[in-house]
């Protein structure tokens, strides 16, 4: 079956990942180490696109769905492509998407390019196309596509660091968002991060202070 064309059963629906690379990495480096991430420390993206795998097997009823199709979006624009970490993607079976704009310091090259799938992926959810879209980011910029993909009824989630998730993007909860943390839920990384989160009562382990 292909997903792309649209031709789905009620028993098959396609996930797209869809990564924000610069936010992920931006995001770990100043917000939560507040310096350049050690390579251990960095997200394992190997696991990230497991987890999706999962979610898309957990959304039939026969619990076998297909596997999420992993699209990398990366900054291109100075001509230069980190060829061993594309090389590292595509061994993950992501897509590498990278990239290049105008050079203009205002321009927003990765966000444009993921604005666009998902006014792709939001147009064939208002034609009738189910999808399960995933998007790792933090960025505030993907609010209306998120509003647009959840009003046209598509499942949508948001893989990232809860507590530095942009708030009106975190508010789209109460419509159907569904947030899952990178390291709590994704166990996308192999050494704890120092983070201080909230923590719910029912899961407070007070062993894990002492």
């Amino acid at each position: 079956m292909d997903a792309v064309t649209g031709s789905m059963s009620l028993m098959s629906v396609p996930t797209y990942l869809l990564v924000d690379g610069e936010n992920i990495d931006a995001t770990l480096g100043m917000s939560v180490l507040g310096r350049r991430p050690e390579p251990e420390e960095r997200p394992r993206w190997d696991r990230v696109l497991a987890y999706c795998d999962e979610l898309s097997s957990a959304g039939t009823a026969e619990g076998e769905g297909n596997e999420a199709r992993a699209l990398f979006f990366l900054n291109a624009t100075s001509g230069h492509m980190p060829m061993s970490f594309i090389q590292a993607l595509l061994a993950m079976d992501y897509r590498p998407v990278p990239l290049a704009g105008s050079g203009s310091n205002d321009e927003k090259v990765v966000d444009i390019g993921i604005q666009r799938t998902l006014e792709a992926l939001a147009e064939r959810a208002e034609s009738g196309q189910e999808a399960h879209v995933l998007l790792g980011s933090h960025d505030g910029d993907y609010i209306p596509h998120i509003e647009r993909l959840l009003q046209a009824g598509a499942k949508v989630g948001i893989l990232c660091f809860r507590e530095f998730l942009n708030a009106q993007l975190a508010a789209l909860e109460g419509e159907g968002l569904t947030i899952y943390d990178l390291e709590s839920d994704v166990k996308a990384f192999t050494i704890p991060l120092p983070r201080v989160c909230i923590i719910p009562l029912e899961d407070f382990d007070p062993l894990a202070f002492l």
